[in-house]
C-alpha cells in the first residue's frame, strides 16, 4: 500500500518534485500517549515496537539502523548497520574493529543510532556510549553466521583501500583453499559493540504533522529535573518527557 502511494505520486510528473512527496501518516485517534506506555523505560518499549515491526511484512529488514560516529577531528560519519541484539544494557551491532566506524569509536565512543520504520510511521533515535563486548560473545556470534559470511569477514579488512574487486575474490579463494570445506574459520579483527543508551526518543508520525515525540533520558542526578509537568519519573533511573515536533 505504501509503495503504491509513492509510485502514484512519482507518476504525476516525469520530474519528481520532492516538495510534493507526502505520505499519509497516522490519524489523531492513533496518537502515541504516555499512558499507553506499559513500562516507563525505553528498552521494554523498544522491544514492543520491534515486535510490531517484525510482524509487518513490508519491513524486510526491521533491524537496519543508521549509525553515526564522530572522529578525533569532530567530523561526523554515518552508515547503516544491522542491530543484532537488544539487552537490558543496550543495543548490539557487529563490525570489523579496523573499520572507519571502529576507528571513530576508539577515539570518541559517543554514538547515535536511528531506526526508521516507514510502514509504521515510526522512528527511534538512540544516543549513548559504545563499548566492545567480550571477545567470547563476539566469537559465539561469529560462528553462528553462515560460513560464507565468516569467510567474507576474514577476507575483508574493512574500510582499507584495495586495488580491485578481483583482489577480494582472490583472497576469498585462498582462504577457502587453506581451510578446506570443513575447517573452522578463525575470528578476524572483528566483533561486537554495545551501545549503552543515555537518551532514547520514540517518534510516531501524524498526518497533521503534529508528530508524537516521547524521549527517555538517564544520567547522574537526572531525577532532580522531575517536576511532574514537563519531566516525569520513569523506571530504572529513567525520566521521560514529550517534545514538540
Amino acid at each position: 500500500m505504501v509503495l503504491k502511494q509513492l509510485l502514484a505520486v512519482r507518476k504525476m510528473s516525469s520530474t519528481v518534485n520532492l516538495s510534493a512527496l507526502r505520505l499519509k501518516y497516522r490519524e489523531k485517534k492513533e496518537v502515541f500517549l504516555e499512558e499507553n506506555i506499559r513500562v516507563k523505560e525505553p528498552i521494554t518499549l523498544f522491544r514492543e515496537w520491534l515486535d510490531q515491526a517484525l510482524q509487518t511484512e513490508e519491513l524486510l529488514e526491521p533491524n537496519a539502523a543508521s549509525l553515526a560516529t564522530v572522529d578525533r577531528n569532530g567530523k561526523p560519519s554515518n552508515r547503516f548497520v544491522l542491530l543484532k541484539d537488544v539487552t537490558d544494557d543496550g543495543f548490539r551491532f557487529f563490525t570489523n574493529y579496523g573499520s572507519h566506524k571502529a576507528q571513530d569509536i576508539a577515539c570518541n565512543p559517543n554514538v547515535a543510532m536511528t531506526i526508521y520504520w516507514l510502514p509504521l510511521r515510526r522512528q527511534i533515535r538512540i544516543e549513548g556510549v559504545a563499548e566492545k563486548i567480550p571477545q567470547e560473545d563476539s566469537l559465539a556470534y561469529f560462528h553462528q553466521r553462515p560460513r560464507a559470511s565468516q569467510i567474507g569477514a576474514l577476507a575483508s579488512e574493512q574500510s582499507t583501500r584495495i586495488p580491485s574487486r578481483t583482489h577480494l575474490d582472490e583472497i576469498e579463494q585462498e582462504i577457502k583453499a587453506k581451510l578446506g570445506p570443513d575447517g573452522e574459520v578463525p575470528l578476524p579483527n572483528w566483533g561486537g559493540y554495545l551501545i549503552r543508551p543515555h537518551t532514547v526518543e520514540f517518534w510516531q508520525g501524524q498526518t497533521n504533522r503534529l508528530h508524537d515525540r516521547i524521549q527517555f533520558r538517564r544520567g547522574p542526578d537526572i531525577e532532580r529535573e522531575v517536576d511532574g509537568k514537563l519531566v516525569h519519573k520513569g523506571e530504572l533511573g529513567w525520566v521521560y518527557e514529550r517534545l514538540a515536533p
